[in-house]
């Protein structure tokens, strides 16, 4: 369906909510292989209940695989997507490279998205994601809704973005924050969520420019009432955040999105619900910004003061003493809601099992009532009372979601003629079912009646149907079973189940995954990352010491366009989108590369070397070039790095403009100094520790053909 409404669904419960709410599809993970494995996500059987009951509703359902898939994992994974084809899943999500690969030639006819950790941010990217047979990209967060429109334009591929929810101060895929702390990896869907801890912001003198505490911070993206650009530019997919997210989040964002959207369609206006924005914000919100999506400027990304739900204030305390508060409400207040009130530093949290109003306890308070109620510490008067919980609209939505059921409109005929089979027409508009039953029988004692027909055809609420219309032609004097009219019911019901599953039934195929590559000759090298090798031009250029100098320019990671860079020259390149419009190239180790098939991909698509991810350890790189070298019968060309500062994020975000002066460094808890440098507007934060591998020697002897140092104080 064009512009689409994809939900988030990080458990049972979300799903359901999700449906109940009018998704058009959703997205979700299994137990493994999934970028947010702190959700409850599905068991294996959980998910092909799922899928057909989605597939039921008309609603798609995409299972996310976007996480790196490490050498020994190639075999379960394989069989997982096996799995997920073989139950007709509507598409998997995926950002391994290597997997991409295998997954589509040995499944040609399962359908592969890109997720946004692909970090596709450029025209050139999305070609080479339609040349590797995805039919469909999430682009990054950090794409301009015009780039969006050209990219779907001229590529044909659908184009999927998120609308709303939680954003990433770095771009996806090319944040290694959490894997340098370690053991956690944004890549491996356990981001520890670095970005939204406290740190100091220091220039060169070692000064503290930030006030608040959250620096990283980012607001949440909401572009409910730009959904008219959005249909404009084309964008087949409106994404909404929030796997790790309630039920009642899931129920409240789909329906907001849904019913703004079906409005503009048919009205060419953006009406939005007030009353569903206020009880979202009473679920989970940070202040809200348009984003990058929609030029957002740079003030209005970042949220510094807290990384946390902000909730809705709900009073001011007046009167308080050391065991109880006295406030006046600013909005309706309900027994079990959950309280925050907060005063410059000052911080109390509560859940309001008990208050009383004019010394009579309540259950119910409303604006400009005064209430009192315990605590165990003296809060500071005039302090703001804040609701992070609202027991009341909870109960509601959980409510709504239970009794509204969703559902599909059906039409139902039933014929009952003299000295004719019974004939059961029933359609939901796109399928029609037609059943036929005995021949009825002459009435000799009684007649059966429309009434009754009509109140056994009636029952239905077990399904998930409603009668937009039920037709009864009856001839006098018959007499059907009731038990025949029941029969003949459930057999229709069915047969349109089995019709309505049936369209989406894709071919099961399975193929040989085959790959031509070439072989490299073992090497010993070594190369150096540096800006001061006297080379007129001012970039990054990386140094090779063989046996003769060679020099090759490394072009940045983010890469808005290859309009002006000649394709002639050799470069280190850090984005896909460079393997479409560049011959002479040597990848960088943000191309993830963790398992054999993406050095074998690269290859075959003419990279001349391939640097390993920073994320291997030193087993995994043995293991991947042993199944490489067994595989394929061939050595590959292969680099690593082993003496460097993580680079930790790239952010689109310039903590220097936001700050107005040069930043030097960010300084968390611990009092540990991550190095931060700005290029052309974008933010490079770098690890606080130098990472030095083993011995060169065995990296030689295991196959690696160069070992790299990056000069951090240089760059």
């Amino acid at each position: 369906m064009m512009y689409e409404i994809l939900s988030p669904c990080g458990s049972m419960e979300a799903f359901l909510a999700a449906i109940s709410a009018g998704a058009d599809a959703v997205y979700l993970a299994g137990k493994m292989f999934g970028a947010r494995s702190f959700a409850n996500n599905f068991t294996d059987e959980e998910l092909v209940y799922v899928i057909n009951y989605a597939h039921l509703y008309g609603v798609k359902v995409y299972v996310t695989c976007n996480i790196l898939i490490f050498e020994h994992e190639v075999e379960n994974f394989l069989n997982f997507i096996e799995f997920l084809h073989k139950n007709n899943v509507d598409a998997v999500i995926m950002q391994d490279i290597g997997m991409i690969d295998l997954v589509h030639k040995t499944f040609p006819n399962l359908e592969i998205h890109g997720s946004t950790q692909m970090h596709i941010h450029n025209l050139e990217g999305a070609f080479m994601a339609k040349a590797l047979g995805l039919k469909r990209i999430v682009l990054a967060r950090e794409t301009p809704l015009t780039l969006v429109k050209e990219i779907k334009e001229k590529t044909g591929l659908e184009v999927e973005v998120f609308v709303h929810g939680a954003l990433c101060v770095s771009y996806s895929g090319m944040c290694l924050f959490a894997a340098s702390i370690g053991p956690r990896s944004g890549n491996r869907g356990t981001c520890s969520g670095c970005c939204r801890l406290p740190y100091q912001v220091l220039n060169s003198k070692k000064e503290v420019l930030n006030t608040e505490k959250y620096p990283l911070s980012m607001k949440d993206l909401m572009t409910l009432q730009e959904l008219d650009k959005l249909i404009a530019a084309g964008v087949d997919s409106f994404k909404i955040e929030g796997r790790m997210k309630s039920p009642s989040y899931v129920y409240t964002t789909t329906k907001l999105y849904k019913e703004t959207r079906d409005n503009y369609l048919k009205t060419k206006k953006i009406v939005i619900n007030k009353k569903d924005i206020y009880n979202l914000k009473n679920i989970f919100a940070r202040p809200y910004t348009k984003g990058y999506l929609l030029n957002a400027n740079n003030n209005d990304v970042i949220f510094p003061k807290s990384p946390n739900h902000q909730g809705v204030k709900v009073g001011e305390v007046v009167k308080t003493s050391k065991n109880f508060v006295k406030i006046k409400c600013s909005d309706t207040i309900s027994i079990h809601d959950g309280l925050r009130i907060v005063n410059d530093d000052f911080e109390y949290g509560l859940v309001l099992n008990e208050f009383r109003k004019n010394n009579k306890q309540v259950y119910k308070a409303y604006k400009n009532d005064y209430i009192t109620f315990r605590v165990n510490k003296l809060i500071p008067i005039n302090s703001r009372v804040i609701r992070t919980y609202a027991s009341e609209i909870e109960d509601n939505i959980s409510n709504e979601i239970k009794n509204k059921k969703r559902r599909v409109p059906i039409s139902l005929k039933i014929i009952i003629q003299k000295e004719k089979p019974i004939k059961l027409i029933i359609t939901d508009f796109k399928n029609t079912i037609t059943i036929h039953g005995d021949i009825p029988e002459l009435a000799e004692k009684r007649e059966i009646k429309k009434e009754e027909i009509s109140e056994k055809l009636e029952k239905i609420k077990d399904t998930i149907y409603e009668y937009k219309n039920l037709e009864i032609l009856l001839d006098d004097n018959l007499f059907v079973p009731i038990k025949s009219i029941n029969f003949l019911k459930k057999e229709a019901i069915e047969k349109l189940n089995q019709k309505r599953l049936a369209l989406f039934q894709k071919e099961f195929k399975k193929e040989v995954y085959q790959i031509e590559l070439k072989d490299f000759t073992p090497l010993k090298s070594y190369a150096i990352l540096s800006e001061h090798l006297n080379f007129a031009d001012k970039k990054y250029t990386y140094f090779y010491s063989e046996k003769e100098k060679t020099k090759i320019l490394k072009l940045p990671k983010v890469m808005p366009s290859y309009a002006n860079i000649d394709s002639n020259q050799e470069y280190l390149v850090g984005e896909l989108g460079s393997l479409y419009c560049l011959k002479n190239v040597v990848s960088d180790y943000s191309f993830n590369v963790v398992n054999s098939y993406s050095v074998a991909l690269l290859h075959s698509l003419g990279v001349k070397r391939v640097t390993l991810s920073l994320e291997l350890t030193d087993s995994m790189i043995e293991t991947l070039i042993t199944n490489y070298q067994k595989r394929y019968q061939k050595r590959p060309n292969l680099e690593l790095i082993i003496k460097n500062r993580w680079e930790l994020m790239v952010l689109k975000f310039s903590l220097d403009n936001y700050y107005k002066s040069q930043v030097k460094y960010l300084v968390d808890r611990f009092k540990n100094y991550y190095h931060v440098v700005t290029k052309n507007n974008l933010t490079y934060i770098y690890d606080y520790k130098e990472t030095i591998r083993g011995s060169d020697e065995k990296y030689f002897k295991m196959g690696i053909n160069s070992l790299r140092e990056e000069n951090y104080e240089e760059i």
